[in-house]
C-alpha cells in the first residue's frame, strides 16, 4: 500500500492511494465499516500499530467504500508523517566522491573519505519541525546563494527497539518514502570547516520535504533495490538505485539503536544517491525552479523553490 496524509476541506486525513487519481480516507472508511477508527488519527499512530494497523488498512482498501473516496485533485499533500525524530545518513559512495571533487574545486580545500565512513553508517540529526509535503513551495533562505536538491530514500520506523540485530532490523521498518534534503551549499561548506554540523546548510523552514506517500515495507524486499531519479524543470539531473547503499538500512538501524532506543514515527534518510544532487554535476537551483524526485513504487515528490522579494 501507499499511505499518505492530505489536507481535505480543512482537515488532515490519513489516506491510502487506490490509484494515481483516487484516495481512500481510512478513518471514514473505518467508520463506515464499523471498525476502530483510532489507528487512523494520524500516521504516527498508524505506524505504532505495526502489522495490525497495516492489516486493518489493507482490509479497508480491499472494500474501498465509495463514500470514503477522495480525488487527488481535491487535496493538498502534507508530509505523510511528521517525524518524532529525524536522522539523515550518508551511505552512497558515489555521491560522496562526486561531492568531494566538486567541493575541492569550489573551496580549494582537499577532501578525502575517512576510513570511519566505510566502517559504520554516518548520520546527523536534523530539524524535524521543518518538513513540508509534495506540492509545497520551498522558501529560499535569505543567507544563501547556492541551493541544491538531494534525492534520498527514507524509512519510517514502525517498531520500538534497542540494540537491534541486523537480521532483525527489517521488522522495525514501517515503510519507505522519498526525502528531499534541500541544501544551502555555500552555508554548508563554510560551517563544516568547523568540523561540526551541518547546521544552517540544512536547517531552514521548508528545507525538508517528504512524500508524497509511504510505501509499506511489505511491498519492498529487503534490502531495498529501488530505482531513483531527479529532474529539474523536466530535465534529468541524475539518479541511481538504492541497492548501491554502502550500508543498508539493516546496518543503519543496528548502528543507530546501539544503546539507544528508536521509536515508531522516526524518519531516517539514506543520504543522497550518486548524481542525485546538483553539486555533483555542476548545477544549482534558480528561483522558480520546479524539481521532481521519483522513486520506484513510491511516486513523484514535486516542489518549487521561491525566493522572496
Amino acid at each position: 500500500m501507499r499511505l499518505g496524509t492530505v489536507l481535505f476541506e480543512g482537515k488532515a486525513l490519513v489516506v491510502a492511494a487506490l490509484d494515481d487519481e483516487t484516495l481512500l480516507d481510512l478513518r471514514q472508511a473505518a467508520h463506515l465499516a464499523r471498525h476502530d477508527q483510532m489507528a487512523f488519527v494520524d500516521m504516527c499512530t498508524l505506524a505504532e500499530q505495526g502489522d495490525y494497523g497495516i492489516e486493518q488498512a489493507a482490509s479497508l482498501v480491499r472494500r474501498a467504500h465509495r463514500r470514503a473516496l477522495i480525488k487527488v485533485a481535491d487535496v493538498s499533500f502534507l508530509p505523510p508523517i511528521m517525524p518524532v525524530q529525524y536522522r539523515d545518513c550518508l551511505v552512497f559512495e558515489a555521491h560522496l566522491k562526486n561531492s568531494f571533487a566538486a567541493a575541492e574545486k569550489l573551496t580549494g580545500r582537499p577532501f578525502t573519505i575517512p576510513p570511519v565512513w566505510y566502517q559504520q553508517p554516518i548520520y546527523y540529526k536534523g530539524n524535524r519541525m521543518s518538513f513540508v509535503g509534495h506540492g509545497a513551495d520551498v522558501i529560499w533562505p535569505g543567507y544563501a546563494e547556492f541551493l541544491d536538491i538531494e534525492l534520498e530514500l527514507a524509512i519510517v520506523v514502525g517498531k520500538q527497539g534497542k540494540d537491534i540485530l541486523p537480521e532483525d532490523a527489517a521488522s522495525h521498518i514501517f515503510g519507505y518514502t522519498i526525502l528531499n534534503d534541500v541544501s544551502a551549499r555555500d552555508a554548508q561548506m563554510a560551517e563544516m570547516a568547523g568540523q561540526l554540523g551541518p547546521a544552517k546548510g540544512k536547517d531552514f523552514d521548508t528545507g525538508n520535504i517528504l512524500g508524497p506517500f509511504i510505501l509499506t515495507a511489505d511491498e519492498v524486499p529487503h534490502p531495498a533495490a529501488l530505482n531513483m531519479e531527479a529532474r529539474v524543470n523536466g530535465t534529468r539531473w541524475g539518479g541511481g538505485n538504492s541497492r548501491d547503499m554502502h550500508h543498508d538500512f539493516a546496518a543503519i538501524l543496528a548502528h543507530i539503536s546501539a544503546s539507544e532506543t528508536i521509536y515508531p514515527g522516526e524518519v531516517i534518510g539514506s543520504g543522497t544517491v550518486g548524481t542525485g544532487c546538483g553539486l555533483e554535476i555542476g548545477k544549482q537551483l534558480a528561483p522558480g525552479d520546479r524539481f521532481e524526485l521519483e522513486i520506484e513504487g513510491i511516486g513523484v515528490l514535486a516542489n518549487r523553490i521561491v525566493r522572496p522579494g
